[in-house]
């Protein structure tokens, strides 16, 4: 019988800390199909922070690290400096990545700094209790905004990848989602294009992920995946926000 599906080589074989329903499990299997598929695994390092995928090195095989909460993005460009031959990507929720790490975000990609951004945007704080986040859409309940995000009490939600397109320094941004197989397929193409964006282009890439938080979005798996398309979708449109082309011959 003709296998349709092998684990990657470097996704581990053991159980996840996550909850059901949760997209960080298929953000992990696409971003190891990916390093498998390039045959970097090698020479890959991954910078993983305070949050949900705070426990990603015990799923991806390959060597990681664990910043201090919010400095991912200088700490993955560090590494990059310092061993400028390896493939360096970070791994960071909205958390991380858009409120403690702003800054770091904003100048690790205003400077070009050739690494590999995976942002898992959930549009809450998944660990520590759903909390509203920079990404918590406008009348969405949380823990902390139990009547709903008002735009003149809590501010309006920062759309990540359109913020980094003002930028000249970014090569690659594009927001994918994780509700579907055709949309699954899509965010693989899509991290595959943000690791050779390091590789052949020598250039700084983002890939967000519309990811579903069950747990304290209070849904099913099933209606999570319903409100990526028909909620979040809407405030954080998919696409492709910088490009580049590789060198035709």
């Amino acid at each position: 019988m003709k296998s349709l599906y092998d684990r990657p080589e470097t996704l581990g074989r053991c159980l996840t800390h996550y909850c059901a329903g949760c997209g960080h499990g298929i953000v992990h299997r696409l971003i190891a199909e990916a390093i498998d598929e390039l045959g970097i695994s090698g020479r890959t390092i991954g910078a993983a922070p305070v949050g949900c995928a705070v426990l990603a090195h015990q799923y991806l095989k390959v060597d990681m690290c664990e910043p201090a909460h919010g400095r991912t993005a200088a700490v993955a460009a560090a590494i990059k400096r310092v061993r400028p031959e390896c493939v360096v990507f970070s791994y960071q929720g909205d958390g991380d990545l858009a409120a403690i790490g702003a800054a770091e975000t904003l100048h690790a990609a205003n400077r070009g700094d050739p690494i590999t951004v995976f942002f898992v945007n959930n549009a809450v704080y998944g660990m520590t209790g759903g909390q509203m986040a920079p990404t918590t859409m406008l009348a969405q309940r949380t823990s902390t905004t139990p009547t709903g995000r008002d735009a003149g009490y809590h501010g309006n939600p920062i759309r990540v990848c359109e913020l980094l397109a003002t930028l000249d320094g970014p090569a690659y941004l594009e927001r994918v989602t994780l509700s579907g197989p055709e949309s699954i397929r899509r965010a693989a193409r899509a991290v595959r294009k943000a690791f050779v964006t390091q590789i052949e282009h020598n250039g700084y890439a983002l890939v967000e992920f519309l990811s579903p938080c069950p747990t304290y979005w209070r849904m099913s798996p099933v209606e999570a995946m319903r409100f990526i398309e028909e909620g979040m979708s809407r405030v954080f449109p998919p696409g492709v926000f910088r490009d580049w082309e590789p060198a035709r011959e």
